[in-house]
């Protein structure tokens, strides 16, 4: 099943919380997510100021969670508690 743009963004998110600053294919490994789309989800993190670009000496660059990034995270870890999803299958048709 295909994941949806916030199920990455999040997935990045607990990655750097659970690893610490790391490099584009270290996240894109354990993110399971495309270079390219990579890309564009940690540009949109950066924006929201979710995550930080940190230069490290030889011009590479590693990403780690901000204070806004680790608030998120345990809004969804709560949000999850609270409303587990079961699988899609069982959910019911809503009738009015």
């Amino acid at each position: 099943m295909k994941r949806s743009k916030l199920e990455m963004y999040v997935d990045i998110l607990k990655v750097l919380a659970k690893s610490g600053p790391l490099q584009l294919t270290h996240i894109m490994y354990q993110a399971n997510v495309d270079c390219i789309i990579l890309k564009e989800h940690l540009g949109f993190l950066i924006k929201q100021g979710l995550i930080e670009e940190i230069v490290m000496e030889k011009n590479s660059q590693v990403y780690a969670n901000t204070n806004r990034g680790t608030t998120v995270i345990r809004f969804f870890n709560k949000l999850n508690k609270i409303l587990p999803v079961k699988g899609e299958d069982k959910f019911l048709p809503v009738s009015y």
